[in-house]
């Protein structure tokens, strides 16, 4: 005799309003057996949602770009997470163009002079490779980051990138995510207690003054300029 067929209210649901844990339990079931893979930056919404997937033992792929212009904080954190969570496979998936060579090809300082330009050959061009033969990317993102954020949806197609774009946390704040690091005592980056309410590269990331780990801005990334985003998620660049 098979299983009885739910009806109507019956029938689980997952949403927009989903917790985040419902919905990283619903892609485990959803998507088996598709390539399922997470992408982050070592940011704290990042570390909230490794944990989230590897408190159900299931084997994952969370692949990160190396731009070679990590902070040591984030290299640590990085090692940290291995260590913590020997189920999930941490592979850098970055470009191999070293410092040097880019400063051969483009001058010194691209960061300074062109910042799309070295966030397109550190961070989005590498992207389409990490991304190729990936059924669904998880990532990260929440709504209230910023207003390029604010409208992404939970499950959607990625134009981009041609892949289906999977973000659990769009919901939540930055409160949400920060109770949830303490709750489960998360790792997290050593730089969110300094006044980084994101972390990205040493030359286009500082400080945000009067800012605690439990807040959020994008005050602090390329600062000085328009630019808001690298460039990976929506068209950016």
């Amino acid at each position: 005799m098979g299983l009885p067929v739910l009806q109507g209210a019956q029938r689980p649901r997952v949403g927009e309003s989903s917790h985040p844990q419902e919905l990283v339990e619903w892609s485990l079931k959803h998507f088996a057996g598709r390539r399922m893979e997470m992408s982050t930056s070592f940011g704290m919404e990042g570390c909230a949602l490794i944990d989230m997937y590897a408190r159900h033992g299931v084997p994952l792929v969370v692949f990160y770009l190396d731009t070679m212009f990590f902070f040591p904080e984030t290299y640590r954190l990085r090692d940290r997470m291995i260590e913590r969570y020997p189920n999930l496979a941490f592979v850098n998936r970055g470009t191999t163009l070293t410092p040097d060579e880019q400063e051969k090809l483009h001058g010194p300082e691209l960061w300074k002079s062109n910042p799309d330009l070295c966030c397109r050959i550190r961070k989005v061009d590498p992207m389409y490779d990490a991304l190729a033969g990936v059924d669904v990317w998880i990532t990260a993102l929440r709504r209230s980051q910023s207003e390029t954020r604010a409208n992404i949806r939970v499950l959607d197609w990625d134009w981009k990138y041609h892949v289906l774009k999977f973000s659990p946390l769009a919901g939540w704040s930055r409160r949400d995510v920060w109770s949830y690091i303490q709750t489960h005592d998360v790792p997290y980056n050593e730089l969110h207690e300094k006044g980084y309410p994101t972390v990205g590269c040493t030359h286009c990331t500082i400080p945000v003054e009067n800012l605690v780990a439990g807040e959020y801005s994008r005050e602090g990334r390329w600062a000085g300029s328009a630019k808001k985003e690298c460039g990976l998620h929506g068209e950016g660049i």
